[in-house]
């Protein structure tokens, strides 16, 4: 495994449209040897990418348009998997990893329950079979999850908590959920690096939420094995509704 390989997770929000809006420029400048994609929203591309020098590995939605993740590096990937297992989940294109240079790489796009009761209970669901998925995982070992969780963890980490702990994302099962599956053996990198700083990843694009950082921190890395340093949140990055999150990969001691 080598150390310095710089990971980041984005939600670029459709791909298409990042790409409009100055995605290869972005990952020529920046360099990620390791780019985590969620809401892809569009039929894999890896010919975009390779001419970058990037390896790929697409989990599309089986419903056009919508969701998808996927693992990008400079590395070659190894055992790609894709989805839980759950048909439902898996349709959605919710979850893709590949191993990079011995560590296993997910990407990982969790459902919102913003749209109605239905779609919370889906949610709800999918945070049991992320649980079993990840104890799995845990076991096979050294693990970078990234992506985007549509769950607020902490106060610090939406700027108007008080008024959304009645909201999805924000809700007080969510955020025990969440305190829970850390328990399993994951560091919140970002939350690490920041102690009680809030930079957040994702804001409305209603009400100038953006411009007075009205924002939430749902996207996260998680590892288990390694450990991310130098963490950053590119907010100026302007690619998506959410920001580019990115660390450097080390070696535990």
């Amino acid at each position: 495994m080598l150390g310095g390989v710089r990971v980041y997770t984005f939600n670029v929000n459709g791909l298409r449209s990042a790409l409009r809006k100055g995605l290869l420029p972005w990952l020529e400048q920046h360099r990620p040897d390791v780019l985590l994609l969620q809401e892809v929203r569009a039929d894999p591309m890896p010919e975009v990418f390779g001419a970058l020098g990037y390896h790929s590995a697409w989990h599309p939605a089986r419903k056009p348009g919508y969701s998808g993740v996927a693992v990008l590096a400079r590395h070659p990937l190894e055992g790609v998997q894709t989805g839980f297992g759950d048909e439902a989940l898996d349709d959605e294109g919710r979850l893709i990893v590949a191993t990079v240079q011995g560590v296993q790489c997910a990407s990982l796009y969790l459902p919102s329950g913003s749209s109605g009761e239905a779609r919370q209970q889906f949610k709800d669901r999918s945070l049991g079979v992320l649980n079993t998925w990840t104890v799995a995982a845990l076991q096979r070992g050294p693990l970078v999850l990234g992506g985007d969780f549509n769950v607020a963890h902490q106060r610090i980490d939406l700027h108007n908590w008080r008024g959304n702990q009645n909201s999805s994302g924000f809700l007080p099962h969510e955020r025990a959920w969440m305190t829970d599956f850390l328990g399993l053996g994951l560091r919140d990198s970002h939350r690490d690096h920041l102690g009680e700083t809030a930079a957040y990843t994702w804001w409305s694009n209603r009400g100038n939420a953006y411009a007075n950082d009205v924002g939430w921190r749902i996207d996260y890395l998680l590892t288990s094995g390694v450990r991310l340093t130098n963490l950053w949140v590119d907010r100026a990055a302007r690619l998506s509704d959410h920001a580019p999150l990115g660390g450097q990969l080390t070696p535990l001691a």
